[in-house]
């Protein structure tokens, strides 16, 4: 418990702390209206329906994972600096990609690390089985992921073009809505079979939490 608290601590600190020497101050405003809900949904969650560590844990993976795009707004997260370090190369000249994959990385991992705690909260809310709620999470991930691509289509329509693609990060891609929810759909659909032997008793059940 003290480490889930610290954990989140530093998450909500390191809100704040990625507008130091921010590279693009303005869109990062825009960016951490997400992050800002995420972490006090979060916290919601864990005060009163105490969520296992692992659904806590996926879903503070999560968050840190779009702290680091949003610090960077996606389009430019320097990990190609981070690889030549290690090994002298980039990614981007070992596979000679012509655009920046980190909005594409989070897109999977929205999958892998969403499927848990949706999966567990489903077992616990509606009493299915493991394999139906491992199902339904993943119906909820596309659904998530299908209405943040309809509201990024709405920041297109309503915000400069400059600053519409600064958020959006589509490089340029014209089919990035539909390759970030293909993605989405994969990270979740090989997520199932970790999860679908789960006890439907990890979280606590309606009745359980009623008498708290």
């Amino acid at each position: 418990m003290r480490l889930q608290t610290f954990l989140l601590l530093a998450t909500v600190v390191a809100i704040p702390a990625s507008f130091i020497a921010a590279p693009y101050p303005n869109e990062l405003v825009l960016q951490h209206v997400p992050t800002v809900l995420g972490i006090t949904l979060l916290i919601g969650s864990v005060i009163w329906f105490q969520p296992t560590r692992l659904a806590v844990g996926c879903c503070l993976a999560f968050l840190w994972l779009h702290l680091i795009g949003a610090r960077w707004i996606y389009s430019f997260v320097p990990y190609d600096d981070v690889v030549r370090i290690l090994t002298g190369r980039t990614l981007t000249e070992m596979f000679d990609w012509k655009r920046n994959h980190y909005d594409r990385l989070v897109h999977f991992a929205s999958g892998v690390l969403g499927l848990p705690p949706l999966s567990n909260l489903i077992q616990s809310f509606c009493q299915v089985r493991p394999l139906a709620a491992a199902v339904l999470a993943m119906c909820c991930v596309l659904a998530v992921g299908a209405a943040y691509e309809v509201l990024e289509w709405q920041i297109a329509i309503a915000f400069s073009p400059a600053m519409a693609e600064s958020y959006n990060g589509q490089q340029g891609d014209p089919w990035d809505a539909q390759k970030d929810l293909a993605l989405a759909w994969l990270g979740a659909a090989v997520t199932i079979p970790l999860i679908a032997r789960w006890q439907a008793g990890e979280l606590p059940t309606s009745a359980e939490r009623s008498t708290r």
